[in-house]
């Protein structure tokens, strides 16, 4: 049966948080507030916040800044996912992944299913693994950042939640840039 395991003790992460939007301010960003406000509550760090234009090339800048800092465990966008002209977050972040998570957008699908029906279909929600670092984009809305973090981030970001979770693999996702070469490898 999922769920916290008492026995484990707590690994805050330092979590980056992106807006993109080409309307949004710090003042009246509701989807980045509930993000701070949940990471906050669930014992995790702020390890940066940003709002940057719907461009791909201000977009991919900020997420390879922060993939690039070693402090940085995880960084969740919002916004940025849909279908619209402007809505160019995957295209600007998923290049970077050196995995794709896409058992993440088929959860968040599920989730959101139950409560907006066939329209979970307009979101492009993705995640991956970037640098040694979590990369989630959620949709801009603060009821879908909402059910990404209540319903899934918040037990695969805490070390206590079984059978697993993200942060006990952590220390491994860079493994392969460590690995020596084989043994007569020639590349």
């Amino acid at each position: 049966m999922p769920g916290i395991d008492e026995t484990r003790q707590f690994m805050p992460l330092r979590i980056a948080v992106l807006t993109v939007s080409d309307t949004r301010e710090l003042a009246d960003d509701k989807s980045g507030n509930t993000l701070v406000e949940r990471i906050a509550a669930a014992g995790h760090a702020l390890a940066g916040r940003s709002i940057v234009k719907d461009e791909v090339t201000a977009i991919r800048q900020r997420v390879k800044e922060w993939i690039d800092d070693k402090s940085i465990d995880v960084i969740i966008s919002t916004g940025g996912t849909g279908f619209t002209g402007r809505d160019v977050t995957p295209e600007a972040i998923e290049p970077l992944f050196e995995k794709r998570m896409d058992g993440f957008s088929t959860l968040f699908t599920m989730i959101s299913v139950p409560k907006i029906g066939t329209s979970a279909i307009q979101t492009r929600a993705t995640a991956g693994v970037a640098n040694a670092t979590y990369v989630f984009c959620l949709p801009g809305s603060p009821g879908a950042c909402k059910d990404a973090w209540d319903e899934i981030l918040v037990h695969q970001l805490d070390y206590r939640y079984r059978p697993c979770n993200f942060v006990e693999i952590l220390p491994r996702l860079d493994e392969h840039l460590r690995r020596p070469k084989a043994k007569g490898a020639t590349a």
